[in-house]
């Protein structure tokens, strides 16, 4: 009997970081709900594929367009709204990025991407606190610390060193 109950327990202990990575995002900056590079490969959206092209690129007024079309035709979609905002952010549209957003973490309130860049846009409007509360929004999402969190945390903490010497901050 106790060599039963301790199969199962190491099979659910095993289990369980999988269960809380796939419900709590994945990586690469994005991270809707699990892996966000492998889901954004199977979208075969062409907007949304075209968006991410641009978005390795860095051209980031092709990224609104081509993620703007796709967020109107998949509102529901919370990456497209998280690479829209991303991009948004990228070009200073700053209230337009926020609402991206905003609109991401309302239909996933768990998207660690959304989080880390919400973070980094308050840091580019020199709000300090509410990207420390980002950043500890991703402590609570994280089991183990996610690249998300180390992204964000690394902005912050190059934020306050660039504060310090008087240096304006700038993040990713």
């Amino acid at each position: 009997m106790k060599q039963v109950l301790f199969a199962a327990l190491c099979s659910a202990v095993l289990a369980w970081p999988a269960a809380v990575l796939a419900d709590g995002g994945g990586g690469g900056g994005g991270g809707g709900g699990g892996d966000y590079t492998a889901r954004s490969r199977e979208n075969s959206d062409p907007d949304f594929a075209a968006g991410m092209q641009a978005v390795a690129r860095k051209d980031w007024k092709e990224v609104v367009a081509r993620m703007g079309a796709y967020t109107q035709r998949k509102p529901e979609d919370a990456d497209g709204w998280n690479e829209l905002g991303h991009a948004h952010r990228q070009t200073g549209s700053m209230q337009p990025a926020l609402e991206a957003y905003d609109k991401a973490l309302k239909i996933n309130p768990k998207h660690r991407g959304a989080r880390e860049y919400l973070g980094e846009a308050y840091l580019q409007m020199n709000d300090l606190p509410r990207a420390e509360q980002e950043l500890k929004e991703l402590d609570r999402l994280c089991f183990f610390k996610c690249k998300e969190f180390t992204d964000l945390k690394q902005s912050i903490d190059q934020y306050k060193r660039s504060r310090t010497a008087g240096a304006p901050a700038a993040a990713q």
